[in-house]
């Protein structure tokens, strides 16, 4: 059977720069108390009428480029987002037509934080099964939309900011590529990390004047738990796909976390004994951006010679679900 390997990467960020000052004019907080809870510095907004599928497409370019493809190449699509610009259809078709991809599938998944990586696994089958030979894997996000910016807000509003990255996911015959994903979810926790509105359950109309007043059309996000999970789930996740393919820590040559918090990135650090130049952080110039953190900082790392042909990496997430998962790969 082929494997599956990354051939090519890439990454936008909005030119919208939104400092912690910035945040600091809407409510009640400052430069040092964000940076002292989260390690973000800054992140990237998009500019009204700019969805998830418009940021992906310098993504996907850059990606295409990087593996040596054009557009005609690509097999399918699978495009990653909690944040899609309409409730129907999905982001990935609207990337097809925009980008004038052949008719292939476009396979949109919601699975928040954790998104990459389970449509790493969807594009790992396809390849492993020869289904498909180049596969485009999107992570993009528009959070800026869904943020409280006032006190009520602040605690979520912080962290999360707007990007895309890509992958292509390309068939080998040589012993490179991904070697296993791990997937799970705990969704009695829903709450803890969610958008409850729109909502088909709402009732008719899906949107209304009560749930605009509430304010459910705001991510509300309850740290503390999120942060008691987190830090437990991504060490055990990771150990799953090492253990699963006999190896240690100690093998590990980068892990690219999700860029939730920089404090949960450094918790998990300590409990797996890595060294610093053995994890990947970007956080504190992109903030939180869900399903887009991972494919960013394995382009930005890449791009900065941080990954060479023959490394281990290993890709981790958790977040809204919950969900989490990982990935071990042979670059």
């Amino acid at each position: 059977m082929p494997n599956p390997y990354i051939s090519g990467t890439g990454f936008y960020l909005p030119p919208r720069i939104v400092t912690n000052d910035e945040l600091s004019t809407y409510m009640d907080t400052s430069d040092e108390w964000i940076q002292e809870r989260t390690g973000i510095k800054e992140r990237h907004y998009v500019e009204k009428g700019e969805g998830p599928s418009d940021i992906a497409i310098p993504a996907t370019k850059q990606a295409l480029n990087a593996a040596g493809l054009k557009v005609s190449d690509i097999d399918f699509i699978i495009f990653a987002t909690s944040t899609p610009d309409f409730y129907a259809p999905g982001s990935g078709c609207l990337l097809q037509e925009k980008m004038g991809f052949n008719e292939i599938g476009a396979l949109d998944i919601r699975v928040q934080c954790s998104g990459f990586i389970y449509g790493l696994s969807i594009a790992e089958q396809y390849i492993r099964t020869g289904t498909f030979k180049n596969i485009l894997l999107i992570g993009a996000e528009v959070q800026s939309t869904a943020m409280d910016l006032t006190n009520a807000g602040r605690d979520t509003a912080i962290i999360f900011g707007d990007g895309a990255g890509a992958a292509i996911i390309s068939a080998t015959d040589e012993d490179r590529g991904v070697l296993s994903t791990h997937m799970h979810s705990e969704g009695k926790y829903l709450k803890e990390l969610w958008l409850e509105s729109p909502a088909s359950n709402a009732g008719y109309p899906r949107i209304n004047k009560e749930a605009l007043d509430e304010g459910k059309q705001f991510l509300k996000m309850n740290g503390k738990e999120v942060f008691r999970h987190a830090v437990t789930r991504f060490p055990e996740v990771i150990n799953e796909a090492l253990e699963a393919n006999n190896l240690t820590s100690e093998n590990i040559d980068l892990l690219i976390p999700h860029q939730a918090n920089l404090r949960i990135t450094q918790m998990v650090q300590k409990r797996l004994s890595l060294r610093n130049e053995q994890v990947f952080s970007n956080i504190h110039k992109y903030g939180n951006t869900t399903a887009a953190t991972i494919p960013i900082a394995l382009a930005e790392a890449f791009n900065e010679g941080k990954i060479k042909d023959g490394d281990l990496l290993v890709l981790a997430a958790f977040g809204s679900g919950f969900t989490w998962a990982s990935a071990i790969m042979k670059w």
